[in-house]
């Protein structure tokens, strides 16, 4: 009996000194894995919307989207109609009125530098687009400037030929964003960002420069560079999802 005893206590040597040689993890770590979502996130501009109803000289709407790449990267983009009359004085007496209207696209992408909680998904982004717009400008009335006010003390001639449309412009520029996105319920986020853009082309008539650019806003005179924003509702519509792990730190 002392034989087999004896035996197999020289068997488990080698195996209790390899146990050994392992260190024993006194405070184990669970790891928690999270499912996030990959998916289209499809909304709306509310800010173009709202003055749609409340500006009677403007009409516009924006469609917005991104698609998640991945855990930081979203490829983004916009897609948008505007028309907007603007009216032009020197001093307290109208010279001209005009309006621009046309449509563009934007196409980019987004990076979320925001590190969220556990189980949140929400943005702080910053990102870059390339835009480009096709639209058209009518010059509704224009007065002729005259420094000499003999036979117009108070006012300026009217032109000869209102309601010009020159048609055809067009327009690229470089656009840098930055902005947020929060999750307000389940699959549905609020949004807000601001937009610089710097024109690299400008397509415009010889005889009125384009002063008004849908998607870019205002042309500055002398400057290349515009601005803009935007606050979004959109509602992200699940394609699969992916893992994420995190690892639980032990209590001290």
């Amino acid at each position: 009996m002392s034989k087999y005893f004896i035996s197999l206590l020289f068997l488990g040597l080698p195996f209790w000194g390899i146990s050994q040689d392992e260190p024993v993890d006194l405070q184990p770590k669970d790891t928690v894995e999270y499912k996030q979502q990959y998916g289209l996130r499809v909304g709306a501009d509310l800010n173009r919307l709202v003055f749609s109803f409340l500006d009677e000289d403007y009409t516009g709407f924006e469609v917005t989207g991104d698609f998640r790449l991945s855990q930081k990267l979203y490829l983004a983009g916009e897609l948008g109609n505007e028309e907007k009359t603007l009216f032009e004085d020197l001093g307290n007496t109208p010279l001209y009125n005009y309006t621009s209207k046309g449509s563009y696209i934007k196409l980019g992408v987004d990076l979320n530098t925001y590190e969220n909680w556990f189980g949140m998904q929400n943005s702080i982004i910053i990102g870059g687009r390339y835009s480009f717009a096709t639209f058209s400008q009518t010059l509704n009335d224009y007065k002729i400037y005259d420094s000499n006010r003999f036979f117009s003390p108070t006012d300026f001639l009217n032109g000869t030929t209102p309601g010009q449309e020159f048609s055809g412009l067009s327009a690229s520029w470089l656009e840098f964003v930055v902005g947020i996105k929060a999750e307000l319920f389940a699959n549905i986020y609020v949004g807000i960002s601001a937009r610089l853009g710097f024109l690299v082309t400008n397509t415009e008539d010889d005889q009125f420069p384009n002063l008004w650019i849908p998607g870019f806003n205002r042309v500055t005179d002398g400057s290349n560079f515009g601005v803009s924003y935007n606050y979004t509702l959109s509602y992200l519509i699940p394609f699969y999802k992916k893992s994420k792990k995190q690892k639980e730190q032990p209590a001290e």
